[in-house]
This record gives C-alpha cells, structure tokens and sequence, in this order.
C-alpha cells in the first residue's frame, strides 16, 4: 500500500498546483485598486495551497524511499533499479539513480521551493508575492503531468519480481547519495528565480525590492549548483579512471550551463538590489538560467545523447520534456516580449566603475555559456541531417580558454572599483599589488619551467586575483566586516584556488602506462613504483582483482596502493577503481589494467602536482556563497510594513 500511498499523494499534489495555478489566475485578474472580495480571499488562500502541495510532493518522495528501502520488488522501478543484495545506503540512493526517481525527486525540490516561497517570503508585495506561486504552480503542473501520464515511479509490477536487476556498478558510490540531490537543488532553486522574473514581468514590479527577494534564492541555488558540480568532478575523477576531473562530457556541460548563466544572473541581480540597476538584463538572466536547467533535463532523459550520465530513456518522453521546454522558455520569452516595453530604466552608471565590471563580467560569462551550449549541441543537430562528428576537449579549451582567463582579470578588478563612477588612475594604484603578484608569478613561470600559454596564463591570474580577492577586506576591522563581504572575498580566493589547480595540473602532470611484471618498478614524476602481483578480494555485492604496489618518493618511508578491478553480477558489470594518494602537493594515481596472459598487467599512472585545489577552491567557492547567503538573510530580517499583507 505504500506505493499507492505514494502515487494518490502525486495525484493531490498535482491538484494542488493546479488549484494554486487557478486561484493565482483568478485573483490576479480582479482589478489592482479595488479588487472584489472574493479575489482578495483567493490571493490569502494562495498560500497556504502552495504549502500543502509541497507536503503532498514530500510525502509521495518519502513513499518511493520507503519502497526502495524495503525492497518492494512489486513495484516496477524498484525491480529494474535495486537488489536486495545491495547495501542500504545504495538502495536508498537508487531512489533517484534512475529516471522516474530523479523526476520525481525534481518535483518534490520544486514544490517545497514554492512552499517556501510562500512561507518564508516577506518582501514582495502581495500581487508580485501571488503571481510569483502562480509561475511555480505551472512549471510544478507540468512536471506532475509529465510523472503522471508518461513516468509513473509507482507502477507495479505482477507478478511481483523474484530478484532485483541491480544499480549501474558506476553508481554504486557514496557520491550516488550526495550528487545528484545537490545538483537537483540548485537547478530547481534557479525555477525560483524564473518564477519572481515572471511574477515581476506580470504585476509590472521590477524593482529593487524584487531583486532583493531573489537574491537569496538565487544565492542558494548557485551554492548547490556549485558542490553538486564540485562533487560530481571528483567523483568522475576516481570512479572512471581517467585520470582527468572534467571530460567535456554533453552532460557535464548540461550542469555547466545553469552554473554559468547562474553565477552572471547572481551579479546582475546584485547590481538591481544594490544600485537599482539592469533591470532588463536581470529578469533575461533569469529566464536564462533556468532554461539551461530545462536544456540539461531534456539532454539526460530524451535519449539522444550517449553517457556515462544519461538515463536511457525512450524517445516519447525527451519529447514530452522538449514540449514543456518550449512551453516554459517560449511563454517566458513572450512575456519579456511583451512587458519589458513597461520596465523602466534603472540607475545609470559610467563604464569605469563596479556596475560596468559587473556587466563586462556578465558579457564574458555569457559569451563562455554560448560556446558550451554551441558546443554540446552542435554535434546533435549534425547528427540529425546524417553527419557525425564529435566535438571535444581541444574546441572547449582553445574556444572558451581565453574568455575564461578574461574572466578572471575582470573578477579581479571588479571588487577594487566604486559604485557608479570611479577614477581610472585611481584604480590603476589599487591594482598594482594584484598586478605586481601577476607579473611575478609570469617571470617565474617563464623562467622556470616549459609549460604552454594557458596553463602559465592561468596560474599567473590565479596568484593576481588571489591578491585582489583579499584586498576589501585587508584595511578594515575583520569582526566589524560584513558578512556578504566575506562570502564575495572567500568565494573569489576560491577561484584563483581552483584556476591554480587546473592549470598546474595541465602544466605539470606526469603520465606512464607500462605493461609490468611482478617486480618491475616504474619512476612516475617524483616516486619509484614497484609492482608486486595481485589477489583476489571479495566486497559486499562484487567480488576484485586487486593489484599491490609499494611506492617510495627518495628517501620517504614506503607505502602501498592497492587499485583494483572489481566484477559485479547484478547486472554484470566490470569497473576499475583507482588507488588514490594524496600529498600536500598532488596526487598519485593508479589505475590497474588487464593482463596480458603471460604475467604482466597494464598500468597507468599519474602524478598531479596540485590538483587537489581544483576541489578546494570549489569548496570555498561554496563557503563564500554560504557566508553571503547568511550574511543577506540576516540583514532582510527587519520588520515589514503591515500593509504588504493586509
């Protein structure tokens, strides 16, 4: 009974948006300076509807994690997806490592966002407040639709199955349990953000107090959009044993995309709230925005694109999801179409001040959005008229490597300029510490070692940003400092973090792939590696090959790295797992390969200098959005006048 449970409460919930959807509609329509009583009434009542509807999605959520946890092998989706042989926390991971979870999954984000909204949100006035749930009810009605009618997690199954067919082995990692929920946050947070666009595109409020509203949302979503993609990196990097920590893969850049257009949108929402400019440019990042996460649901789950990340799927529902896309984005842009004629212009500012770094940074992100996307989909649209080709790390890197660097060098002027108007020489004497650490770091690199344009580039503006990111905070009082201005400061020191990170691991790593026999030792950059044979090892649902290596760096003590091959049954699957050690300078990785029948294994192995700060400065990244986050909630906590929600 818990699946019917869980399937009535997907039907409740979905009445419920479409409830909310109708009471926003019909309320919005009365006229704005005397509506009729029973308008009034419908615009109260929106609220409380949005919550139950999120309780409702909750509770059907909390139903598929009860039949997964339980193993209900009667119900279809936990048949095709789990074993009772698996560990728990893997089956309740399966939950969403399948399609019909992961949507529902989406769902139930979405409508505890729009009860959110409706709980917690105090700044819009009333009519933006209705017509901001009403865009969340349509974009969650079209969703339940879409579990309802085209991919029920619920269905049964009889007879009911004898035995599970088990969870893809690659998703048999605690990252299963962390990534895809993150990710899912911050895509659907960026619905939130398309919801007040349109509700401000509605009720004609575009407004500082608008942006202030969205802010917080949007600050939450970039912030799980960032460790989702943060986590899912290094969960690539040791799961495939590839050696690298970004692919270029189509559904990598699907996560890619809303990050981007996420981070330009939170600094133009910045600039509205602050100085009560770009009001144009903002609500657009914000339809923006959530059309990549749309563009990145269809590209998972339609079918047409072939990854260790997509769900197979059959072609009916990616163009079920294409349908919504078009319906969504199509009407959102119609809307702009229409109002935006109705915006009035914001606060002007010169070129040279923080509002012009702002847009120039908004330009550079957006023109590396437009190569991603170009990018990702070029080969799809190819391949629809018979050509096939492929497109690869060489176009991303050479085409969206510059820009990004450009980026960077933008990011370190902007905080060193005033709002609205500055001096160029004056901030030319702000920036000639970050300069100076720059060129430093160029002449060093120049001189000391062989590495190509980019990666010396990149580590260069990685030490001047590193500079420029510490100087708002470097002649002010730490504790009277405010808390946002800490978030801006660590979130950028995360930045020059991470760039430091790829580029030295683009300049400096050491690759061997040898072929050795029990005994044979390998150097690899700075160690010795002696290959000692293999032995079987059994784990919970697979049975190994798991290969002994004793490593030695000079004098250093030994020490011992045990990469394996392992075998599931369920369903049959061979995977590698990498040996992983890490150094306060890098990384040593080993993959162990097959034999070759006369004693020898393939090996491969890595040594990355520096690598780790890829993850580290994703992780600052993240804590400075934090801190900003906190930093805005606390300052919005004020009274707010009794007439918004008279």
């Amino acid at each position: 009974m818990i699946a019917e449970a869980g399937l009535a409460a997907l039907w409740l919930a979905a009445a419920m948006a479409l409830l909310q959807l109708a009471m926003a509609a019909i309320g919005l329509s009365a006229r704005h300076d005397d509506p009729p009583p029973i308008a009034a009434q419908l615009l109260a009542a929106v609220r409380p509807v949005a919550m139950v509807q999120a309780l409702l999605a909750a509770g059907a959520f909390a139903a598929l994690l009860a039949v997964f946890a339980r193993t209900d092998l009667s119900v279809l989706l936990v048949a095709e997806n789990s074993h009772t042989a698996k560990p728990m926390l893997y089956k309740i991971a399966a939950t969403w490592g399948n399609h019909e979870g992961s949507m529902l999954l989406w769902v139930t984000v979405l409508a505890l966002a729009g009860g959110g909204i409706a709980l917690f949100e105090r700044l819009l006035a009333v009519r933006t407040h209705v017509a901001t749930l009403g865009g969340q009810a349509a974009i969650a009605l079209g969703f339940y639709a879409f579990l309802l009618f085209a991919s029920n997690p619920f269905a049964r199954l009889s007879p009911a199955a004898p035995e599970g067919l088990g969870l893809n082995p690659l998703l048999q990692d605690p990252g299963l349990a962390f990534h895809p929920p993150t990710l899912y946050l911050g895509y659907v947070g960026l619905s939130v953000a398309f919801s007040f666009a349109i509700g401000a595109l509605v009720t004609r409020d575009v407004g500082r107090d608008f942006a202030r509203a969205m802010r917080p949302w949007v600050l939450g979503a970039w912030v799980f959009l960032t460790i989702g993609i943060t986590a899912g990196s290094y969960w690539a990097y040791y799961e495939l044993g590839w050696g690298g920590w970004w692919f270029w893969d189509p559904v990598e850049n699907a996560s890619l995309m809303p990050w981007l257009a996420a981070t330009a949108l939170l600094h133009s929402v910045t600039v509205l709230a602050t100085r009560d400019g770009l009001r144009a440019w903002t609500i657009m990042l914000a339809v923006v925005a959530f059309s990549m996460s749309m563009v990145g649901t269809f590209l998972v789950r339609s079918g047409i694109l072939t990854s260790v990340h997509a769900f197979a799927v059959d072609p009916s529902r990616g163009s079920f999801i294409l349908a919504l896309l078009l319906l969504y984005i199509g009407g959102a842009l119609a809307l702009f179409g229409a109002r935006i004629g109705t915006v009035r212009q914001g606060t002007l500012f010169d070129p040279v001040s923080r509002e012009g770094a702002l847009v120039l940074n908004n330009l550079l992100l957006s023109v590396i959005l437009g190569i991603v996307l170009i990018g990702t989909l070029y080969p799809l649209v190819a391949q629809a008229f018979g050509v096939q080709l492929s497109v690869g790390p060489p176009f991303f890197n050479k085409a969206a490597g510059p820009v990004a660097l450009a980026l960077v060098a933008a990011t370190a002027l902007g905080p060193s300029l005033r709002w609205r108007r500055d001096k160029g020489r004056a901030v030319a004497r702000r920036m000639a510490l970050p300069g100076g650490a720059a060129l430093l770091a160029l002449l060093a690199l120049v001189v000391l070692s062989d590495a190509g344009v980019l990666p010396v580039l990149g580590l260069s503006l990685a030490a001047g940003l590193a500079v420029a990111s510490i100087l708002p905070i470097a002649a002010r009082v730490p504790w009277r400092t405010p808390l946002f201005t800490w978030g801006m400061v660590v979130a950028h020191f995360g930045v020059a973090v991470s760039l430091a990170g790829m580029a030295a691991d683009s300049a400096f790593t050491a690759e061997r792939l040898v072929a050795a026999s029990p005994g044979t030792t390998t150097a690899i950059g700075p160690f010795a590696i002696r290959f000692d044979g293999i032995k079987p090892v059994v784990g919970p649902n697979w049975s190994a090959v798991q290969g002994r290596l004793v490593a030695t760096r000079g004098d250093g003590a030994p020490f011992v790295l045990r990469p394996e091959q392992r075998f599931f049954a369920n369903p049959p699957t061979e995977t590698s797992e990498a040996a992983i050690t890490t150094f306060a300078d890098g990384q040593l990785y080993v993959v162990l390969g097959r034999g070759d029948g006369a004693g020898r294994r393939q090996l491969r192995l890595w040594w990355k200098p520096f690598v780790t700060l890829i993850w580290a400065g994703g992780g600052l990244i993240a804590l400075g959005g934090l801190l900003s986050l906190v930093g805005r909630v606390r300052r919005r906590r004020r009274p707010v006048p009794r007439e918004r929600y008279a």
